[in-house]
């Protein structure tokens, strides 16, 4: 697995990406696993950081602890996501540290978190869906956002620019925005049912970019490209926004992909804090 625009960090067996934009503002801890230098079996090998998909939960959480640590992140600190393919955002706090790993959850049915306070490391899982990282190095805030294809049509992206703007009066035009790795355009291939959802809220001009038949049945969608344009409609700056290289299912031996496993597999996930 190479990459032009994400460091790749290697420590020993461990390995986890980070953005190049973020870390030059040096006020965030933060990465992108992969399923390298973990302590988990089969079809969880190694660094899977999915509760209830089979692992033993205790090799989740010796995961967590691992990739943390090497990232200057207290592991019993994460506040976890619980995704469900939908656009709601939340905003939390240090109340909520602990969410999802140590302590019971009352954060439901969300799909992108928000944070301006130190020391709350948000945690949002994949294994082929588009993790989306925000960073506003001026009103230091940070949030990240779960985009599949549903949660892309449903402009999950926009939606948490809006939200930082709004509460935290957060300028479009400071927010650094990374979309890390996730299924790729050559790989994520659809049917016409999803690309009428698509087609529904992007312009003739913009489905030329994200769409391509085929077969009379079959279309390819850039997933990568229809969050870029979701972004940028919300005022984000193109200079401002980091594109992954790396595809899930191309690199399924150092990444979870849900489409590469058939279903067999751990997940991975995007961590960050403010510092």
């Amino acid at each position: 697995m190479k990459s032009k625009v994400f460091h790749i960090n290697k420590i020993n067996d461990l390995e986890y990406i980070t953005i190049p934009a973020f870390e030059n503002e040096g006020i965030t801890n933060h990465c992108f696993s992969t399923r390298l230098g973990g302590v988990s079996k089969g079809i969880y090998e190694s660094m899977n950081l999915g509760f209830g998909r089979g692992d033993l939960d205790e090799n989740v959480k010796k995961n967590f602890e691992i990739l943390c640590s090497s990232i200057d992140i207290n592991y019993k600190d994460l506040v976890f996501s619980d995704q469900i393919h939908k656009d709601i955002i939340k905003i939390v706090t240090s109340k909520d540290k602990g969410k999802g790993i140590l302590k019971e959850s009352d954060i439901i049915g969300v799909d992108a978190l928000i944070t301006n306070e130190s020391k709350v490391p948000l945690v949002t899982f994949y294994a082929d869906c588009v993790p989306i990282f925000f960073l506003d190095p001026v009103k230091k805030v940070i949030a990240l956002s779960h985009a599949g294809w549903r949660g892309t049509v449903k402009k999950i992206g926009a939606k948490t620019v809006n939200k930082m703007v709004s509460e935290f009066h957060s300028d479009a035009n400071d927010i650094l925005v990374a979309i890390a790795p996730s299924i790729g355009p050559c790989c994520f291939e659809v049917e016409e049912e999803v690309v009428l959802e698509f087609k529904n809220v992007f312009n003739i001009d913009d489905q030329n970019k994200i769409i391509n038949k085929k077969s009379e049945k079959k279309y390819n969608i850039d997933l990568w490209a229809a969050n870029k344009l979701i972004l940028l409609d919300a005022g984000i700056n193109e200079k401002n926004i980091t594109i992954t290289d790396i595809c899930t299912k191309c690199n399924k031996k150092e990444l979870f992909s849900h489409r590469g496993s058939n279903g067999k597999r751990g997940s991975l996930a995007a961590i960050m804090e403010l510092k």
